[in-house]
């Protein structure tokens, strides 16, 4: 499976932001326009494509919180391109380039704890649940490096 994640440029972002879940998944999930604005006007955001082959699938974005943790923000499969292992293997490129961050010890994602899938599947890459957030909205899980 070709997929590979690339940098969000002026020649792929209005596909990038109709990419769209399915409508049950719609609250777990940012909307990808609003997450670039957020890229764009922020330090240490980093935004990525998940593309398979030359088609734009999916989004992901991560923060550096601290010169030793950083956060995934966001990650998501378009609605026509889910259950097929595009979500597993962008994950494990993002994790793959984040890891060589410098001085970097922790990486953070959060989910809704409601959502079924989210924890066997982070947890399948070594997140930890550590609990919910400071909102008492989301689950907090962690890979300690």
């Amino acid at each position: 499976m070709d997929v590979t994640l690339r940098k969000v440029t002026k020649d792929n972002y209005e596909r990038v932001c109709e990419l769209d879940v399915e409508k049950a998944q719609e609250d777990y999930v940012a909307c990808n326009m609003w997450s670039l604005v957020e890229a764009t006007y922020n330090n240490g955001y980093e935004s990525r494509a998940i593309y398979l082959a030359n088609e734009p699938v999916g989004f992901l974005m991560w923060v550096r919180e601290s010169a030793d943790k950083m956060s995934i923000w966001r990650f998501m499969i378009d609605q026509h391109y889910q259950k097929k292992g595009i979500g597993r293997k962008a994950l494990s490129l993002a994790l793959d380039e984040i890891k060589v961050v410098s001085m970097l010890k922790q990486i953070e994602i959060c989910y809704h704890p409601e959502n079924p899938v989210a924890k066997s599947f982070y947890a399948s890459f070594g997140f930890n649940e550590v609990g919910m957030d400071e909102d008492n909205e989301d689950m907090v899980a962690v890979i300690e490096l």
